[in-house]
């Protein structure tokens, strides 16, 4: 018996070592082939290759194939993996945007040098450092606008209602991005004093900024329970993820495990501090975007029944990804394990080994994370959506700012009958078209239907549906007065209160936040 298992033990320990072998000799034979195609194009291409192009362009569409998180980030890259990882970089502070051939501001954040130096959104960069940044991309003219913190930049831009350029000089410095983007006391008729947390990214020291912002709304209004939104949050560094719920929850708590291919993948993380708020209240706010990080929190929390969650089923990434270093100070993020919730769930959603197969994905309907609360996520799309993706009310808010220096307090500002008037005047002068997805498929259906043995008399009667499904834009503004007077309200307030005036403004008629204030109701009623 004895020299039986031996044998098993010793034909198991050849299998492993000849798949090893055999997977070896795969990966250099491709090397081989791949050196080979790069030395006959180096000695026969007919014209001059860039090489470090040919071969990021080729690591990339390998990459592609793994899945949408394993990347490649190359040296010069550096900034962006700083930014990534710390929420850190040198520039300007300001987000750009492409529009047709030019780049524009599109939001200057408050304090930081753009702003300070009346830089303002809607404005058009003409150049920087003497870059004319007609039809370039936004990377591009990124690109410039970063640099070394105390660098001076130069730039000329071009101003709604100014005929001359305007030109702006000031140094660059290290920009820090908030993992908070915004923290309140709600107002609420109970009298018991709710805080809330807008958090957006796991960054480096993002805990603590987390931890601070509920220390802050204790000594000034005394909370006594608090709501985390983590709606859009996309996730990041998995400690910051376990420094969170170690705030809440007893030390020495399993809040995820990590398993992969490599030993080091494997990872049981509990939380090492003893809990600051264990009998705080908590519900977290989710949606189809909340993602990573932000699902181990939300996640690991429901199961640990230490909060309600309230939203829509979250997106579903169970992969967690690590940075490798690789020749010539570049970096690999690479999947290297699945994580697992304390309940033993993993909630990834899509599984990319079947593109290996040659398998088309598919998304699996039970991923992510249901929430305690579910809400409906209304797909309705009208006429919001058009203005929005069309730039209706980024203009308008433009011209507002110009012809209005100051508004009412961020508390009083409401739009007016006669501001939405204005809106609609501004739209027929920029001869905007509304025309819905139906209307679009309608003129498909047209098309065949014409080419088809389709009789006149039924024919006519599909014609006679175009006019109707062409709505008046003022008709659909006013049908859908409420969801456009949130999305042009917080574009305008935005250019007087900046990030947070518009967060704060959106609050107003949130409904899904007023949901997740009912939810501490109906838990504190059971």
């Amino acid at each position: 018996m004895k020299y039986k298992i031996l044998s098993i033990l010793l034909i198991g320990c050849l299998s492993v070592w000849a798949a090893g072998k055999v997977k070896t000799v795969d990966i250099n034979r491709n090397l081989q082939i791949y050196n080979d195609v790069m030395r006959q194009l180096d000695m026969n291409y007919v014209d001059t290759l860039d090489y470090e192009d040919l071969l990021e362009t080729g690591i990339r569409a390998m990459l592609s194939h793994v899945d949408p998180y394993t990347v490649y980030i190359p040296k010069k890259e550096d900034d962006d993996l700083k930014m990534m990882t710390t929420g850190k970089y040198g520039g300007i502070g300001a987000i750009i945007m492409q529009r047709d051939s030019v780049v524009v501001v599109s939001q200057p954040y408050w304090g930081m040098p753009a702003q300070k130096n009346d830089v303002l959104a809607g404005d058009t960069l003409l150049s920087v450092d003497g870059m004319d940044c007609f039809k370039k991309t936004t990377k591009e003219v990124s690109d410039k606008l970063r640099g070394k913190a105390g660098t001076t930049v130069h730039l000329t831009l071009k101003r709604y209602g100014e005929s001359k350029p305007i030109v702006r000089e000031f140094e660059r410095q290290e920009i820090h991005l908030p993992a908070v983007s915004y923290y309140k006391v709600l107002d609420d008729t109970t009298g018991i004093k709710t805080g809330y947390i807008l958090f957006s990214e796991f960054t480096t020291n993002s805990s603590k900024e987390f931890l601070q912002s509920i220390e802050n709304m204790i000594q000034s209004d005394h909370i006594e329970r608090l709501i985390i939104d983590l709606r859009g949050n996309g996730g990041g560094i998995i400690d910051e993820a376990i420094n969170i719920v170690g705030f809440f929850v007893n030390k020495g708590t399993e809040v995820v495990t990590t398993k992969g291919l490599a030993q080091t993948a494997n990872r049981s993380y509990t939380t090492s501090t003893f809990p600051v708020y264990a009998n705080m209240p908590l519900v977290i706010m989710v949606d189809k975007n909340t993602a990573s990080a932000a699902e181990i929190v939300s996640g690991s929390l429901q199961d640990l029944h230490r909060a309600t969650l309230v939203g829509q089923r979250t997106f579903g990434k169970g992969l967690v990804q690590s940075l490798r270093p690789i020749a010539y100070d570049g970096h690999l993020k690479v999947t290297t394990a699945h994580y697992y919730l304390p309940s033993g769930r993993c909630i990834q959603a899509i599984d990319y080994a079947e593109r290996q197969k040659g398998h088309a994905l598919k998304r699996d309907t039970a991923g992510g994370i249901l929430p305690d609360i579910v809400l409906n996520d209304s797909d309705k799309v009208d006429i919001t959506y058009s203005l929005y993706v069309k730039h209706m009310f980024f203009d308008f808010a433009t011209r507002y700012r110009a012809l209005h220096p100051t508004v009412d307090s961020l508390k009083t500002f409401e739009l007016t009958d006669q501001d939405i008037e204005d809106f609609i005047a501004f739209l027929d002068e920029r001869h905007f078209t509304y025309e819905t997805e139906t209307s679009k498929y309608l003129k498909q259906t047209l098309d065949v239907a014409r080419h088809e043995d389709i009789d006149s008399l039924t024919l006519k009667e599909i014609e006679a549906l175009e006019p109707k499904l062409k709505p008046s834009y003022r008709e659909a503004i006013y049908r859908n007065l409420p969801s456009v007077k949130e999305a042009l309200g917080g574009e305008i307030i935005q250019r007087y209160y900046f990030q947070e005036g518009h967060i704060d403004y959106l609050l107003r008629t949130d409904k899904e936040l007023q949901q997740a204030i009912q939810a501490f109701n109906k838990h504190e009623e059971e």
